[in-house]
């Protein structure tokens, strides 16, 4: 078996000088690649560090919608050189977020469209988080255009009609620990009805821990663990399910080699 962790935060300050660790464990329980995640300047620094440190893992830039009231002239300009290094696959992870309203619902939206315009000049795929902001998340996209090679819906935990309408727009859909919770029914239905070629796997450590481990700190090991209840919800085999979305991450990313 082998497995993708398409979204991860090992350039957390969770994980600081134990890295290494983490990557070795989570290659014990299979999984052989991770794309790690900015949100600011620094958190992709930190990105792009661990990419060239790590043959098997890969970097997505970008500013997280909670950090666009930071995101200025500046900021853009190290952005654009960071989305021109070899180590860079996607544009993420960018959006919107109205659970928390830590930054100006313009504000938001401005650095989204600017950074779905980024994408579209790198030929690079997006990397959406959504967190109480559907509507809006569509019609901002509607307006600006999906870039040539679509993107994926991260962590994802809307109903089956709201997938279908990303899925129209080319886009994956990728299911975090969520989707091993009890109650997450709409995550669930989702799971069941997602086309095979079109889901991916993560972790989001160290956010968003999978049963058995809800509540402690994620990993990226514990993509394991995620797979394992997707599998389980589509009535499908482990295996298979880890090599179809192992392969559906390296076709969004146009990751090339293993």
């Amino acid at each position: 078996m082998r497995i993708f962790d398409s979204h991860t935060h090992l350039n957390d300050e969770a994980f600081t000088g134990h890295v290494a660790e983490y990557v070795a464990h989570a290659q014990k329980l299979g999984v052989t690649q991770m794309a790690i995640v900015g949100s600011d300047t620094n958190l992709n620094a930190g990105a792009l560090q661990l990419a060239h440190q790590y043959d098997n893992l890969f970097a997505i830039v970008g500013w997280h919608p909670e950090e666009s009231k930071r995101y200025h002239a500046a900021e853009e300009a190290t952005l654009i050189e960071q989305l021109q290094d070899p180590k860079t696959v996607a544009v993420g992870e960018i959006g919107l977020d109205y659970h928390q309203n830590v930054a100006p619902h313009a504000a938001q939206k401005n650095v989204f469209k600017r950074q779905i315009e980024l994408a579209k000049a790198f030929n690079l795929p997006i990397s959406i988080h959504t967190r109480d902001a559907f509507e809006d998340t569509y019609r901002l996209l509607e307006e600006v255009g999906v870039p040539a090679r679509g993107g994926v819906m991260h962590s994802f935990n809307g109903d089956p009609e709201w997938m279908q309408r990303f899925l129209e727009m080319g886009f994956y859909i990728s299911f975090s620990g969520v989707v091993s919770f009890k109650n997450a029914h709409d995550v669930h239905a989702t799971a069941r009805a997602v086309p095979s070629d079109r889901m991916l796997v993560e972790t989001d450590a160290p956010y968003l821990a999978p049963m058995p481990f809800r509540g402690k700190q994620n990993q990226p090991a514990y993509s394991l663990y995620t797979l394992e209840a997707l599998a389980r919800l589509r009535d499908e085999n482990p295996d298979q399910v880890a090599e179809q979305t192992y392969q559906n991450t390296h076709r969004l990313l146009e990751i090339d080699h293993d």
